[in-house]
Formats: structure tokens, sequence, C-alpha cells
């Protein structure tokens, strides 16, 4: 069950997908991306952990990160890492119309994957608890942040790290339980903000807002943004979205999307 809360150009946001492993309805990611040009998934890593421990086909799936997953020690980690980055590729891959292992995952400065020669195409993971979740956009950056729908964020020791004036003028006047939830939800938003712009914790929180009286990235028109209750409202999950203005087309298929800088250095490496 997925509930959503309104935020500016959450329809520009594709519904996120629950997909419980490697035979989901992937139909449903390639649909997203047509239809919105972007396309958000969540699972949990236990629904990935026959494909972790079974599938013959592990190491190529992994790539450069098989590595890093049998030099993992402890047990928990290890199957967390896999699934975590299975959940990708086949998110990319679904969305690509390739094979999940044709899928060549990287990482920036910092963690943030993207997918080698497809420059054009943005990757945003995140994972607490048990749950994964993963978004994809072929027209701008994405980011996508998730908290346990439980969490309690101490108002009087936050507020002044996370909140602009307007957003502390507004959580004021609510209840403490309004209050709790209006701060998770404004602590994921920002969060997945901040993803999307590939800044983290380095962009101060109190530096832009979406309270009523801010002018913060929910009054420009090319940001999106979008709140989800799901995996039975357990968690909360907030997905940020830029449109970068690039060509709508809705062929995604990887032979279309490859960076041709990167192809011809390939090219050259081969020759």
């Amino acid at each position: 069950m997925t509930n959503t809360r309104t935020t500016p150009g959450a329809e520009r946001i594709g519904t996120p997908v629950h997909v419980g492993g490697p035979d989901a309805p992937w139909h449903r990611v390639r649909e997203s991306m047509d239809r919105h040009g972007n396309a958000v998934v969540h699972t949990t890593w236990g629904e990935w952990l026959p494909a972790a421990v079974a599938t013959p086909s592990l190491r190529p799936l992994l790539g450069r990160d098989w590595q890093r997953y049998r030099r993992t020690g402890d047990p928990t980690v290890r199957y967390r890492f896999v699934a975590s980055r299975l959940a990708t590729k086949y998110t990319a891959a679904a969305a690509l119309h390739v094979d999940p292992a044709e899928i060549d995952l990287a990482y920036k400065t910092g963690g943030r994957p993207y997918l080698r020669g497809l420059g054009q195409i943005d990757v945003s993971l995140t994972h607490t608890d048990d749950l994964i979740a993963v978004g994809i956009s072929r027209d701008g950056r994405i980011g996508v942040d998730a908290e346990p729908a439980d969490r309690r964020m101490p108002y009087e020791l936050m507020r002044r790290q996370v909140l602009t004036p307007a957003e502390r003028a507004e959580l004021e006047v609510l209840t403490e339980e309004e209050r709790t939830a209006r701060m998770l939800r404004l602590w994921t938003l920002k969060e997945a903000y901040t993803k999307a712009l590939g800044q983290g914790l380095r962009l101060g929180f109190t530096e832009f807002g979406f309270g009523a009286a801010d002018e913060g990235p929910a009054t420009h028109e090319e940001w999106a943004f979008a709140t989800h209750h799901v995996l039975g409202d357990r968690y909360l999950l907030s997905v940020a979205r830029h449109d970068a203005g690039l060509d709508s087309s809705p062929d995604t298929a990887a032979h279309t999307m490859f960076d041709e800088g990167f192809m011809a250095a390939v090219a050259e490496l081969v020759d």
C-alpha cells in the first residue's frame, strides 16, 4: 500500500513500485518511465536474499562490486549490500530494456551511484533498516530518501539545524504528534533534494525550505516533490526530481542512451 502526500509537482513523479526480487513486475517500471520520465521502486533486502545466495550468475551481476561483496565479513552487511546493488541494477535494466548484467554501476565521490556510459540517466539509492529504495530518471536529477515512519525527531534539538524560520513558525502551532510527523516529512524531503543535487549534508537544511512563506525549491516549476508511506505505512519515502529540459522521448532503450564520448573511448581502447 502506498499513500501519497500532496507536494508541488507530485503528479510528475512515478508512484513507487514495490518489487519483491528479480521476478518482480518490472513492466511497471517501464510504464512509469514512459509516462513520467522517471521511476521509483522500493523493496526489502530480505526479498533479495534468495538471489544473493543462490544465483549462479551473481559475480557477473555484481560486476565491479564483486570484490567488495567478497571482502565484507559480516553476513548481514554483505547481503544488504548485494541486495541494494541488485535492486539498483534490475531497476535500471527494466528502465533501459537490457539485461541487468549489462548495467555497469559505478560511484561518484561520496558514494552516489551512476550508470557508466549512460550520462543522461540519473540514479539515486537509499536504504534504512530493511527498506531499499531506488529512483531513476531520464530527463534530470532525482533523489530519494526514506526513514521509518515511527522515527522520533526531537524538535527542540533539530529545529535550528533543519528548519527555516518560516517552517519553524508553521510547526510551532501544531500539536506534538503533528509536529513530529511534519518534521520527519521535511527531513526526508530535504535529504532527497540535496541528494538530487549531489550535495548531501554539505548543503545546510536551513538554507532552503518547503514552508508556505519560503522561497525554496518548491517554488520552482522545474522541481517536483512527492512523499509516500510504503510497506504498510512502515516507512516514509520522499522523492525530489528535477526536470532539466532534456529530450523527453520515451525511448530509453540502452542503445539510444549510451554516452557518445564513452563509446568513443571504448572504441579507442579496443583498436
